[in-house]
């Protein structure tokens, strides 16, 4: 049972290390060791002992059945090694070539992150030859897609380690950059025939992971310990939503590097969403709570596959070291903690945790939170219902400007018709009115000649010369 001192989920920092005290980060899915720790363990429970009872049938004593068992493990190793690098070793730099330490300028002066930069120089005729391995490793990983899925991941391990010795001389920061740029190269290639491969059963463990997370769907922030409190946190700002997202993105990516990138962006988010939900510091258990929530909350598709796809394919050291190696570890725990929740981890009895399970109980708070929603959607649907009613207002408006618009040009057309004939008339009339003129002043001409006539015949000083008789 917790108490308001000790919230959340308890995780120590020693609980996150690997089991063998080798100083790496262990995992629940290596029982606790880190991935070296849990392949030597493997190999030395799964060889088994000779057996020293003496030859009395004439029959080959075990351990000599076990050397000739190694000695054709060996042959088939070599056989391999012959496909990705034509021979039987790895090949080894040669530090002499002019143009392998032009190679290995190049390399040096690479930027970090720079992934196009990397694939240039590995184009370019110095890094042909590694050029050649990559591609004859990746045409030969297609060829034998078929193969179960742990040896594909240690034939991946094996050229990683291959491969990082032309680097050898390098420091150790610029190593591990360069086979992250070889990781990504290679993976994104084999991502379609390596991941949730037909040999393995992630595609069933993904259905199981799922349905057991949306069991949990009503596991409240306040059960887990996060410190989310409901009175200061709106329904619509939810301050882990971008961890959410993050997580959910990391089954789009391809490369190991990339969808652990995602795992670390997602962290990040979560101790943002403490610092603003908590006015103490994020803690590391408050960090491991807040993981789990994110996890219930969003159901990140093909959560397992994604693990299981970088345990197998990624670099160790990303997972066994560093920020990212803690992130993925906690991720880790968060989801082991799902698989084995109950009611005891929650402060609840078994009888209020089989309740909620069987969903004849909520929450509180969930409920509170439902409440809210109901109100919302019901505000939601009053105003979609004035919405159409201003949109059934704009419809009659736009049919009565419509009419509106008919009736003036009615008027408009009845006023020009008019106009028109009112212009006829006034121009008739003018007609009429020149004519009239005309008429008159041809008659007022005529009167004035013939007076003028008269006038000259009646004047008796005109004699016959004046006129024209």
């Amino acid at each position: 049972m917790w108490t308001e001192k000790q919230r959340g989920i308890r995780v120590s920092q020693e609980e996150l290390l690997c089991k063998n005290a080798c100083g790496f980060y262990g995992n629940p899915t290596w029982q606790g060791f880190c991935s070296k720790c849990w392949k030597e363990r493997s190999h030395s429970v799964g060889a088994p002992g000779q057996d020293a009872r003496p030859n009395t049938d004439g029959l080959p004593t075990f351990s000599k059945f076990e050397e000739k068992k190694n000695i054709e493990k060996g042959r088939r190793i070599n056989t391999v090694r012959r496909l990705f690098w034509g021979s039987s070793s790895p090949p080894k730099p040669q530090e002499t070539s002019e143009s392998h330490i032009n190679m290995l300028k190049a390399y040096q002066s690479l930027e970090p992150g720079d992934f196009p930069g990397f694939l240039k120089i590995l184009r370019s005729p110095s890094s042909q030859r590694l050029q050649s391995r990559c591609t004859a490793f990746l045409n030969t990983m297609e060829a034998y897609h078929d193969l179960p899925v742990q040896k594909q991941s240690d034939l991946v391990q094996d050229f990683y380690q291959s491969f990082a010795e032309y680097f050898r001389s390098f420091p150790e920061a610029q190593v591990t950059q360069i086979m992250e740029h070889i990781e990504k190269l290679i993976m994104t290639r084999l991502h379609k025939w390596v991941f949730c491969h037909d040999s393995c059963d992630d595609e069933q463990k993904d259905l199981v992971l799922q349905r057991r997370i949306r069991s949990l769907n009503w596991v409240t922030p306040q059960m887990l310990g996060v410190p989310f409190p409901d009175e200061k946190t709106p329904v619509t700002g939810d301050p882990f939503l971008p961890a959410i997202t993050a997580i959910i993105e990391m089954d789009a990516k391809r490369a190991p590097q990339d969808k652990l990138a995602c795992v670390s962006k997602c962290s990040h988010h979560v101790f943002e969403a403490l610092s603003i939900s908590n006015s103490e510091p994020a803690n590391a258990d408050d960090f491991l709570s807040g993981l789990v929530y994110v996890v219930l909350k969003a159901n990140p598709p093909r959560l397992h596959s994604n693990m299981q796809y970088m345990i197998r394919f990624g670099l160790p050291h990303s997972l066994m070291a560093g920020e990212s190696g803690y992130y993925f570890t906690n991720l880790s725990c968060a989801v082991a903690f799902i698989e084995k929740l109950n009611g005891a981890a929650l402060n609840l009895s078994p009888e209020e945790f089989e309740g909620y399970m069987l969903g004849q109980r909520a929450p509180a708070a969930l409920t509170k939170r439902q409440q809210v929603a109901r109100e919302t959607q019901h505000l939601l649907e009053e105003l979609q219902g004035r919405q159409e009613k201003l949109h059934q207002g704009v419809d009659d408006l736009s049919v009565q400007l419509q009419k509106w618009v008919h009736v003036v040009h009615s008027q408009l057309d009845e006023a020009t018709t008019q106009f028109s004939k009112v212009q006829q008339e006034m121009s008739a009339q003018a007609e009429v009115s020149r004519e009239v003129s005309s008429s008159a002043l041809s008659a007022s001409q005529q009167k004035d000649v013939k007076d003028e006539s008269m006038l000259v015949l009646n004047d008796p000083n005109v004699g016959p010369e004046d006129t024209d008789c």
